[in-house]
């Protein structure tokens, strides 16, 4: 089991910027696949984007790519969500999701271990 703490989130203009990290704690970080889900009020979770342990292979729903990247540091333990060009339509409470192995998943029940949530809000 690894815990999550997800920080980062705040409210933002349309437009603007945020970078969201995930700091992990409990068993080897590396030994897991990491990903970035989000949930607005009334919806579903949803993935994000999500990195595999090896190789580093991103992947992204078509709502963010190329607009948002997740990267890791092992050495810090760390994954983020560096977040650009956001529209009101990514206000979420964003939470960090880890799933033990090498192959990427994009379903909320691929992921063992869940973050508390961080809040991202974007202002038109």
């Amino acid at each position: 089991q690894v815990q999550l703490v997800e920080s980062g989130g705040g409210l933002v203009q349309t437009g603007g910027s945020l970078r969201l990290s995930c700091a992990a704690s409990g068993r080897t970080f590396s030994s897991y696949t990491m990903g970035w889900f989000r949930q607005a009020p009334g919806k579903e979770r949803e993935f994000v984007a999500g990195i595999t342990r090896i190789v580093t292979y991103t992947y992204y729903a078509d709502s963010v790519k190329g607009r948002f990247t997740i990267s890791r540091d092992n050495a810090k333990n760390t994954v983020y969500l560096q977040m650009n060009s956001l529209k009101p339509e990514d206000t979420a409470v964003y939470y960090c999701a880890a799933r033990l192995g090498s192959y990427y998943d994009t379903s909320v029940n691929g992921y063992s271990d869940w973050g508390q949530g961080t809040q991202v809000t974007v202002s038109s």
